[in-house]
Formats: C-alpha cells, sequence, structure tokens
C-alpha cells in the first residue's frame, strides 16, 4: 500500500434495484481494493463473491421496488469491512437454501468466508456487513 494513503479509507456507491448492479458492486470493490494496493491480497477473491452475495440479497429481498442500496468498503490497514445498507424492512438469516439447489445459501458463503459477519438496524432498514482481517491470524 502506498506510505501516503491516508487510513481509514472509505468508498461508498449507491446501486438502483436492479441484477445489473451486482456485477457493478463487485466491479466497485475489487476497484476500491486494487486503489489501496490490495488487488493481490489472498482473500480479495473472498471480498468480491460475499459482495456480490450481498448485494444480490439486497436486490432481491432489502430494496423495496424504487429503492436501492449502498455499499460501502472500508479499509483501515488491518480489516476490510463490506456494508450493504438497505431500506427494507426484512431480516437476514442463514437458511437452508432452496431443494433445487438454486438460491438461499449466500449467507452461509459470507459465514465461511468472512472472519465476522452482522447485521445492524438504521432507520429505514438495516445493514449487513461482513469484515476480512489482513493478517495471518483471524
Amino acid at each position: 500500500m502506498n506510505q501516503e494513503t491516508q487510513l481509514p479509507c472509505q468508498r461508498d456507491q449507491f446501486y438502483r434495484r436492479d441484477r445489473r448492479s451486482v456485477p457493478a458492486a463487485r466491479r466497485f470493490a475489487a476497484w476500491s481494493l486494487t486503489c489501496w494496493g490490495l488487488a493481490e491480497w489472498s482473500r480479495a477473491d473472498d471480498v468480491s463473491l460475499c459482495v456480490s452475495e450481498l448485494a444480490t440479497n439486497a436486490v432481491r429481498h432489502g430494496a423495496p421496488p424504487g429503492r436501492g442500496f449502498l455499499l460501502r468498503v472500508r479499509y483501515d490497514g488491518d480489516v476490510v469491512r463490506v456494508e450493504v445498507h438497505d431500506s427494507g424492512d426484512g431480516w437476514p438469516y442463514v437458511g437452508a437454501g432452496a431443494d433445487d439447489g438454486e438460491g438461499g445459501r449466500g449467507l452461509f458463503l459470507v459465514d465461511a468466508l468472512a472472519d465476522k459477519w452482522g447485521v445492524g438496524q438504521r432507520s429505514p432498514g438495516k445493514v449487513v456487513w461482513c469484515e476480512f482481517t489482513r493478517s495471518a491470524v483471524a
């Protein structure tokens, strides 16, 4: 990372409730990691996958029609934190997934890949977040 970069670093981007927003959010997160010198970090792909899962949940379940979601990516030198803010009233949970093998496993992946994750309340809606520690010991 460039020594002149001031920490913590945060990037925010708002997206419409549209399935095309998911790959755009993933690209935004990857771009943020690149700007912070983390493109070759061994966990960069995990961050991108978790952004995809959280953005998909926001598009499919969190953001009401006509609304969107905010993606926030933050880096403090030790931890990369991803937050997805939406104004929906639903609350995410780790479910068993659909019988047909499609969907329902996003938070299982986030739980498996991130060091920590959770849900916080905001008005209106919620923020679903996950964190990735850069140190060898999570």
